[in-house]
């Protein structure tokens, strides 16, 4: 029993200081983009709307999903003066459709259109979508936004500057999760604005961007063709990550903007939060296999859980109460610096003891991401390769994508 307990407090003690580790990293990281957001904002003031280029705004759509409505018209309310929307879905039958429609004739003054591209014949929908968007998009610069965003009305005059630079290729954003219902809506919003934010914040700072995030990513067309386009990512399930690690190693830059939109998360269960943290979990693991291993070090209370069992079993109740306690102020200061600080995410400033809890389980989603290669996305089931691709059950990769 001694010899197990030592080894308990061994584990513990190096979780308690890599997790310690990262949160200086995670502050460090904070700066960084505090300072390039102001860079930002001063050159964005310094152009006049005549500066401003034309872009077209790409969004997939694929069903009916919480206030998907409100999502649409907030690209429409965005100030800024030339712009437009570019909707698209695999079937006329898709009922978001009607919905855009009801969007598009409330802004006539915007122009909007609709694109069916029919089945994709690559397993990743959304990456057909943007694809066929793509081709109907006038502009070169292209921003394109998951369906389940909602968006401020400086988003554009926030996002589009950098990429006057013909060097930036890229340009992506973090995201703050706005919970529409329920505890555990409520927590995997939280990982969204702390957990997702700080990871980022640190891979910024140790590396500069490599990578991109879907919610939000503006592309130079022409950087974007030179890794060869959608056709080139639609094999991947995280094809956003794809995206931004070509274009970067092809000599562009990605930016990471200092604007943060909301990702809309809806009403769910347990078992649903859960599939979903797993599925992406399972896919960083995929795209980024070293980076997510080092992940397991990151999180800080399950190793002050384990301080905690250990200083009772080694007759140091004191040390491991000490050191627990730490592991929980350790992540309520992540949840203020990142989920609110960066973000914005009221619940982080306001209840940032919830996010020990989510700590806690994406601990748990970590562990998990490394026991199954079956996922679960849009209804439809995949198995996840193990270069980062997906391919549909009962097909292989290259097939058609059944429905």
């Amino acid at each position: 029993m001694h010899f197990f307990a030592v080894i308990l407090a061994v584990v513990a003690a190096i979780g308690i200081t890599t997790s310690t580790i990262f949160l200086a990293l995670t502050i460090a990281g904070a700066c960084k983009f505090f300072r390039e957001a102001a860079r930002q904002k001063r050159f964005a003031e310094s152009l006049t709307d005549d500066q401003l280029p034309f872009v077209s705004l790409l969004k997939p759509m694929h069903g009916l999903e919480p206030q998907l409505e409100e999502n649409f018209e907030s690209f429409f309310l965005v100030d800024y003066p030339r712009y437009e929307v570019i909707f698209a879905c695999d079937h006329e039958d898709d009922p978001a459709i009607a919905v855009a429609n009801r969007v598009r004739a409330r802004h006539p003054q915007i122009p909007a259109q609709i694109v069916v591209n029919g089945e994709p014949p690559w397993p990743n929908r959304q990456d057909f979508a943007l694809y066929s968007a793509a081709q109907a998009a006038k502009s070169d610069i292209l921003v394109t936004s998951d369906s389940d965003v909602i968006v401020t009305r400086n988003y554009l005059r926030e996002v589009v500057p950098p990429m006057l630079d013909s060097k930036n290729g890229a340009l992506t954003c973090v995201y703050r999760g706005l919970a529409t219902g329920g505890f555990w809506s409520l927590m995997d919003a939280i990982g969204m604005s702390v957990e997702m934010t700080a990871g980022v914040l640190v891979a910024n700072l140790l590396e500069g961007m490599k990578f991109a995030l879907s919610p939000t990513l503006v592309l130079n067309r022409q950087a974007h063709e030179s890794m060869g386009g959608y056709t080139a990512t639609g094999y991947y399930f995280s094809h956003d990550f794809i995206i931004g690690n070509r274009i970067a190693k092809n000599g562009y830059n990605v930016v990471l903007s200092r604007h943060a939109i909301a990702h809309v998360v809806p009403h769910m269960g347990f078992k649903k939060m859960w599939q979903h943290l797993v599925r992406w979990a399972a896919g960083t693991r995929r795209s980024r296999p070293l980076g997510h291993l080092g992940t397991g070090l990151i999180f800080s209370v399950p190793y002050g859980i384990l301080a905690l069992v250990a200083g009772c079993l080694l007759g140091h109740p004191g040390i491991g109460a000490a050191v627990f306690a730490w592991s929980i102020v350790n992540r309520m200061i992540e949840s203020l610096l990142v989920g609110w600080g960066i973000t914005h995410d009221p619940p982080c400033l306001y209840r940032p003891w919830l996010y020990p809890i989510r700590d806690l389980i994406g601990f748990a989603v970590w562990v998990a991401s490394y026991t199954s290669t079956q996922l679960a996305w849009r209804e439809r089931s995949f198995e996840l390769l193990s270069d980062g691709r997906i391919s549909v059950h009962g097909s292989k990769p290259g097939d058609v994508a059944p429905r």
